[in-house]
């Protein structure tokens, strides 16, 4: 039965692998933290030992060129049914969350580049959003095209 909610992960596709990958976990645990009900409750082994529930939605990880993630995220933001969280640039290349704040307070928001998106909503919204973005992974790359 598929779950009438979606939640998605959208990276730059000019990242190195260290970068996606940390941009995805920025913005999942971000995202888990807004949605505390998307977590299945722990289980037990057949030796008793105990594992942390985990999310149990399916969550492609995907990826979009710098447009494609500013474009993205504008959208995505505009609709109220959707949760967003996006990671930029200013956060990224910060010291420490302080010195995020302080720049990022200094940024117009039309200056703040995307490096990672995080969408959750209803499944037709956030597929419609992202259906023609590619899997990371999938040998898609900016600079292989």
């Amino acid at each position: 039965m598929a779950l009438p909610t979606k939640l998605v992960l959208v990276v730059r596709s000019d990242l190195e692998a260290n970068a996606a990958v940390n941009a995805a976990v920025v913005v999942g645990l971000s995202m888990g933290g807004r949605l505390p009900h998307l977590l299945g409750e722990d289980g037990a082994d057949a030796s008793g030992g105990v594992h942390a529930g985990l999310n149990p939605n399916p969550v492609p990880v995907l990826v979009a060129d710098a447009d494609q993630l500013r474009d993205l995220h504008d959208r995505a933001r505009e609709r109220e049914e959707l949760t967003v969280v996006g990671f930029n640039e200013t956060a990224r290349c910060a010291r420490d969350y302080d010195d995020y704040l302080r720049t990022l307070s200094g940024t117009p928001g039309g200056d703040v580049d995307q490096v990672a998106v995080a969408i959750f909503g209803p499944r037709n919204r956030v597929t419609g959003l992202t259906k023609r973005l590619p899997l990371l992974g999938s040998g898609h790359r900016e600079d292989a095209a």
